[in-house]
């Protein structure tokens, strides 16, 4: 097997666990995964202030801490932490190993940028053989940009075993530990649903390790001793994390997360087999962000009684000041009724701004709020100063054919030898979500939180969110898989009601899966949602009052 850990799941995770994952045991390969839609834009920003950035800072500066271990070890290095420019971070990598005294063989790959005159980043996710070709000339350190976040173990595995394009089934298994490993301590215990029944409580969770086999089949683990724990439930729910269908799309392989097993393997341990792959698709998806404007927000505080009234008051002043448009009022209902403390007894009224005029949504805009401080509802206060207006993003999504793309990995001795696009390709399968069954419960209920019984996983894709919920036990399934439709969530999460949504069955993980399209808006960057990542809404599911059959008592998974 090849022992691949993780040691970053985004760009300002724990900075030492670079150090905590060479120093706690074997590991073959270690990656860090920095890049995320919203990340690209922040890189992007970054390069138009300095040519010479676009890359994750941060991780230099974690390399400087350990690099020469892992050259003592024979740990080998994949990061995403490239960017927009991963050749400027492979040169200041060899900078950084000069300055140390060491000798470095840096490989990296580029060829993802796509050109997008009207965009200040659009980047194409490529595969995994680039960075293999870099680890077969030697490098110790492969740096890359945007590659899908599951080639930083698909590389290692195809370099150690040799599998070719036609090897679906083993780069499909090879994808699934990518996606287990890729969000880091996620997998280990992170934003775990049952985290209180966690050894430590969920305190400080272990980085993951994937151990990959030949046949594509891997062990999800972490180091002895660390915080967490590894079980089947735990995978489960970072596999459901940012999906959609069965299909999970890639530019190697096309994953059936349909046929994904999950078996105990030992304390920490959780055997993952049975992957099958099907051709990938002829185009690689491609992100593209965009400025959209500039924004504005100002809080005002409601205390006590005659909520609404208040709201309606300044939201009338407000449009009158500024006018309506691009104006967003949100009213969080956070009161309690006869509350002995102001905090208790008040609301807060949202109030979002965003125009393409940066001066109308900047002081004109914000000024004109703490104007109202003495001429408007009794009690009125703002929780911030008036400020200036940012410029946001929107993020999109289109494709484009693999042959068009110019996938190059760049050896150690500088040599670049271009990727060739896979052959063997198929369009994309039919739609494959299912509605839900008969909603009735039959027989006697109770009364409980939804997750008493199932655990969740949110996440973000652009405009749109995944909310993926998994049951406890084969019992909790199959009332689940018929009892949580479509409009049931409605009724549950009211803001989808009007948004298209897209659910599928994952019966192997006892599981469903909704894609709530444009739930996000324009996307993260330029959301104004409460929680504009959905990080949240497994949780707000869960905590929902419900009739649960009275004989599904809540416990763990069995």
């Amino acid at each position: 097997m090849i022992r691949i850990g993780n040691a970053s799941g985004f760009y300002g995770d724990r900075f030492t666990a670079w150090r905590e994952m060479l120093d706690g045991g074997e590991l073959d390969v270690l990656t860090g995964d920095y890049l995320a839609e919203l990340t690209m834009l922040i890189l992007a920003r970054d390069r138009m202030r300095d040519p010479d950035l676009g890359y994750a800072k941060t991780f230099l500066r974690q390399l400087e801490t350990c690099l020469g271990t892992a050259l003592d070890r024979g740990v080998r290095i994949v990061t995403n932490a490239g960017g927009l420019n991963p050749a400027g971070l492979a040169a200041a990598i060899e900078k950084l190993a000069n300055r140390l005294g060491l000798q470095t063989q840096v490989g990296y790959v580029e060829g993802d940028t796509i050109q997008r005159p009207d965009a200040l980043s659009a980047n194409a996710y490529l595969g995994a053989f680039g960075i293999a070709a870099c680890l077969d000339a030697g490098a110790d350190v492969v740096v890359t940009g945007r590659v899908t976040d599951a080639s930083l173990v698909v590389g290692p595995a195809i370099a150690r075993y040799g599998w070719g394009r036609d090897d679906l089934d083993e780069l499909a298994g090879a994808t699934v530990a990518g996606h287990l490993v890729e969000c880091g301590a996620q997998v280990t215990g992170g934003n775990f649903s049952f985290f209180t029944e966690l050894p430590d409580g969920g305190h400080r969770p272990g980085f993951p390790i994937a151990e990959v086999h030949p046949d594509g089949s891997s062990v999800l683990t972490k180091h002895p001793g660390t915080g967490g724990a590894v079980t089947v439930e735990t995978v489960t729910a970072q596999l459901l994390y940012e999906i959609g269908g069965p299909s999970y799309l890639g530019p190697d392989v096309v994953t059936r997360l349909d046929t994904v097993r999950l078996h105990p393997d030992g304390p920490d341990r959780v055997r993952v087999s049975g992957v099958r792959g099907t051709p990938p698709l002829p185009t690689l998806k491609v992100g593209v962000n965009n400025l959209g404007g500039f924004r504005n927000s100002m809080t005002f505080v409601l205390c006590g009684l005659h909520i609404e009234a208040k709201a309606a008051l300044v939201r009338g002043q407000v449009e009158e000041a500024v006018g309506k448009d691009g104006l967003e009022f949100t009213l969080a209902r956070t009161d309690h009724p006869d509350a002995a403390d102001t905090e208790a007894a008040s609301a807060l009224l949202h109030v979002h701004l965003r125009d393409g005029d940066k001066a109308r949504a900047g002081r004109a805009f914000s000024a004109a709020a703490v104007e109202l401080a003495l001429a408007s509802y009794p009690g009125c206060t703002l929780t911030t100063l008036p400020g200036d207006a940012t410029p946001y993003g929107v993020f999109t999504a289109d494709a484009v054919p693999q042959d068009a793309v110019a996938h190059v990995a760049v050896l150690p001795g500088g040599e670049r030898v271009p990727i060739a696009p896979p052959i063997g390709t198929a369009p994309a399968s039919q739609d494959e979500s299912a509605p839900g069954g008969d909603a009735a419960v039959d027989g006697p209920t109770r009364r409980g939180a939804l997750g008493e019984v199932v655990g969740a996983r949110s996440g973000d894709k652009g405009g749109d969110a995944n909310l993926g919920v998994w049951a406890r036990t084969d019992a909790g399934y199959a009332w689940l898989r018929t009892w949580l439709t479509v409009e049931r969530l409605a009724e549950l999460v009211p803001e989808t009601a009007p948004l298209s949504v897209r659910r599928y069955e994952l019966s192997n993980l006892r599981a469903v899966n909704f894609v709530i399209e444009g739930l996000l808006g324009a996307g993260v960057a330029a959301s104004t949602r409460f929680d504009p990542q959905a990080k949240a809404l497994g949780e707000l599911l869960r905590a929902r009052i419900v009739d649960l059959p009275a004989d599904l008592p809540a416990g763990a998974s069995r």
